[in-house]
């Protein structure tokens, strides 16, 4: 018997979507092959709280998210994780590929809440809840082992 692949939920923005905070996506080619192949699921967590595209930049600050001009979006952050943490156990998925160093899908490192582009340890909001959940986390930048061959052609 054949084992299932791997069912993965992605950022929207990796999958192509043009719903990051400036209207752009961060495109990942292996990224978008997986869902073109139905293994993986995207998601915004940002887009499911209906926050606008475009919108100001935003940060963790501490345990809030605030917008570049002080606005705390906090609940809209959670609101919107926990809709795309849903989306990821309805369909099965047992492992993400999140967007680096953004407030809702970074993990490890995300932005300090500075504006000023400086790293610290964090976990992004919805990074947070499916590590909660038993999924595993994995970047743009540090692709599943399955797909680090994808990562190589992109080089």
């Amino acid at each position: 018997m054949a084992t299932q692949p791997m069912r993965y939920v992605v950022s929207a923005c990796l999958a192509g979507q043009a719903c990051r905070y400036d209207g752009g996506s961060n495109s990942c080619p292996a990224v978008i092959r997986l869902v073109e192949e139905g293994r993986a699921v995207p998601a915004c967590p940002e887009g499911l709280a209906a926050l606008p595209i475009p919108r100001p930049p935003c940060e963790q600050v501490g345990e809030r998210v605030l917008s570049r001009d002080g606005q705390d979006l906090s609940e809209d952050f959670l609101r919107g994780a926990r809709l795309a943490l849903h989306k990821a156990l309805e369909q099965g998925c047992v492992a993400a590929i999140l967007k680096s160093r953004s407030p809702s899908c970074g993990f490890g490192l995300i932005y300090d809440g500075t504006f000023s582009r400086r790293l610290c340890a964090g976990e992004g909001v919805w990074a947070r809840l499916l590590r909660e959940a038993g999924i595993k986390l994995y970047s743009e930048e540090s692709l599943p082992p399955e797909l680090g061959e994808e990562k190589k052609k992109q080089l």
